[in-house]
């Protein structure tokens, strides 16, 4: 089963990094406040980006790579991702 790991963007300008199985299921539970603590109140929302990858092992470890870019990367991934 593919596992997901997504970068949102908050209402304040900051940018979450989680993982998932169920993107549309895990940012309406985000939106209704009852995803991370950490996005609660902090809408709106947007999911600025996602990678697909084969299990939840690949995607804790994708996610563990992402949270320790720095935010000038992390927007240079997000950019790159649009493109």
């Amino acid at each position: 089963m593919p596992w997901y790991v997504y970068i949102l963007r908050c209402g304040d300008g900051t940018l979450y990094t989680g993982v998932t199985s169920d993107i549309p299921r895990r940012l309406a539970a985000h939106r209704a406040g009852k995803g991370a603590k950490y996005t609660r109140g902090r809408g709106p929302l947007e999911l600025v980006y996602q990678e697909k990858l084969p299990g939840k092992s690949a995607a804790l470890r994708r996610e563990y790579r992402i949270k320790r870019l720095t935010r000038q990367e992390k927007e240079h991934l997000i950019q790159e991702a649009w493109k």
